[in-house]
């Protein structure tokens, strides 16, 4: 079971492929903000539902989708 608790600065993101999609800056209400200093970013803060989380392991948080998928779901603004 996650717990949104658990979610903290630092954590990398991984896709159900086990593909980096970013690091954990912050949680913004039901959204991850991914750090825009990861080099997956591209220099620009990404946003991602929460919902879209699997687990919880350790340092890592694995989504439901792959990290391409989760690239094409990010947005560039907190909604």
């Amino acid at each position: 079971m996650m717990h949104v608790d658990q979610i903290r600065e630092g954590l990398e993101v991984v896709g159900s492929d086990e593909d980096h999609v970013g690091t954990v800056d912050a949680l913004a209400g039901q959204l991850l903000k991914l750090k825009k200093n990861d080099p997956a970013s591209g220099g620009t803060h990404h946003y991602l539902d929460i919902g879209l989380i699997s687990a919880i392991e350790g340092d890592t948080i694995k989504l439901l989708v792959t990290g391409d998928d989760a690239r094409q779901r990010w947005s560039e603004e907190s909604e």
